[in-house]
């Protein structure tokens, strides 16, 4: 399939799903500069659209509502895309800091968030291209086509474990854990007893008892064991 094709039927889809002011964010915000970037860098770098999500409404600290420019949305994992034009963000100070606050924020969510220049696109897209082929390398493999060829590893709570332990500087408190992901205390800790012997966990011990009181990850925070 064309580009061309393919383009029209995924925003023609995402516009058929949405309504009111979700609806017109996206006949609004996918401008030049959107359309810019999935033809020339997601077309490119993934052939096809599976995941991706243009002006995707998100909530900010304050919780006010707004929208980024593109979302991929692979497993829990989600990727930020916001494509930076000088004439709409260098100019007005207070929106240039409230987009600071915002990417500063959506990170603090679990999102990783890239600001990518229109200039930049339109005049070296090779390079934007290769960076995020490097960056986002771990995840693609598993996502080829739009679907998941990879062989999981790990169950869908050792993950959330994983996920939960980056959020936290690397550390799980199974208390903490089991009343975040709404579990029993035990069952945190059978899980993380797992994965210290699937090698992604390493047991804390405290004291001269060496109780074992937390597990930290030591995996990469870029696996995609995480998906």
């Amino acid at each position: 399939m064309s580009f061309e094709i393919e383009h029209e039927k995924w925003l023609k889809e995402h516009l058929s799903r949405r309504r009111g002011e979700r609806k017109d964010a996206l006949l609004r915000g996918h401008g030049y500069g959107n359309q810019l970037f999935v033809e020339k860098i997601w077309w490119t770098l993934m052939g096809h659209f599976a995941g991706l999500h243009p002006e995707y409404e998100v909530r900010d600290w304050r919780g006010r509502s707004y929208f980024v420019d593109f979302i991929w949305i692979l497993g829990a994992l989600r990727f930020v895309f916001e494509i930076m034009d000088y004439g709409s963000h260098g100019k007005d100070r207070s929106k240039y800091r409230s987009d600071l606050n915002r990417a500063l924020f959506l990170q603090s969510q679990d999102c990783h968030v890239f600001h990518i220049s229109l200039d930049e696109m339109k005049e070296n897209p090779s390079f934007v291209l290769a960076t995020l082929r490097s960056i986002l390398a771990p995840y693609l493999a598993a996502n080829r086509d739009g679907t998941e060829i990879i062989n999981r590893k790990f169950g869908k709570v050792e993950r959330q474990l994983m996920l939960l332990a980056i959020r936290h500087d690397r550390i799980v408190c199974p208390p903490k854990a089991a009343s975040e992901l709404e579990m029993h205390k035990q069952t945190v800790i059978k899980y993380c007893r797992q994965l210290v012997e699937k090698g992604k966990f390493r047991a804390i011990p405290t004291g001269v008892t060496g109780k074992i009181y937390g597990y930290e990850y030591i995996g990469s925070i870029q696996s995609p064991d995480l998906i």
